[in-house]
């Protein structure tokens, strides 16, 4: 794997991030409006990528209370996952396309050879709809795809972490193993914005 070492969340990988297409945003880039046609949020997106890129600041994170407890329950919920699969969990800072360095993924875990872990900490209505559904959740799935595409891998297992659960029901893991298919149709999305972002960029910059 292409990897910049940097702590997640830390400013040197907030610094790396900018400009760059990431799996957090993967569903952003492919959303659709009512028409069929690019969404408002994918517009959103793309001007926060063109005004990292003439800026080289990062855009603002958006981080609430919910967000803020999950990331203080990752290590717990790593922890859990490790002793109920019995594997155990890497670290990765930043990892950059293979094919265009444009394009990048911050899974929550390298597993083994052949895949990556992807934790959530929600809410714990929203934990046990998990459990009920039995699968990993439609949104996640851009995210997750684009992954292990960034990653070279085949697999991601998602992981839902909810501590005050019974516990027989606090973790909920289920393995998504994107298709070949859709792989491609995510980069070739990818590619599609890169071009509508650099013109963008380049006609912004004609401005200055």
């Amino acid at each position: 794997m292409n990897t910049i070492d940097a702590e997640q969340g830390s400013p040197e990988w907030l610094a790396a991030r900018v400009g760059r297409v990431t799996a957090s945003r993967m569903a952003d880039v492919i959303a659709q409006g009512r028409s069929g046609a690019p969404s408002a949020t994918r517009a959103a997106y793309m001007g926060e990528l063109a005004a990292e890129i003439l800026t080289g600041v990062p855009a603002e994170s958006f981080t609430n209370a919910d967000m803020q407890r999950g990331t203080e329950l990752e290590p717990i919920a790593r922890a859990a996952y490790e002793t109920q699969t019995r594997q155990m969990v890497d670290s990765v800072g930043l990892v950059l396309h293979p094919r265009n360095e444009r394009w990048a993924a911050s899974p929550d875990g390298i597993v083994g050879e052949d895949g990556l872990l992807e934790l959530k900490c929600p809410k714990t209505h929203t934990h046990i709809a998990y459990l009920l559904a039995g699968k990993p959740p439609a949104q996640y799935l851009p995210q997750m795809a684009w992954q292990a595409v960034c990653c070279g891998r085949r697999w991601v297992d998602f992981a839902s972490f909810d501590p005050r659960m019974p516990e027989t029901l606090r973790l909920f893991v289920v393995r998504y193993t994107p298709p070949a298919a859709y792989l491609s149709e995510l980069e070739s999305a990818a590619e599609t914005f890169l071009v509508e972002l650099d013109s963008m960029v380049a006609q912004l910059r004609a401005r200055m």
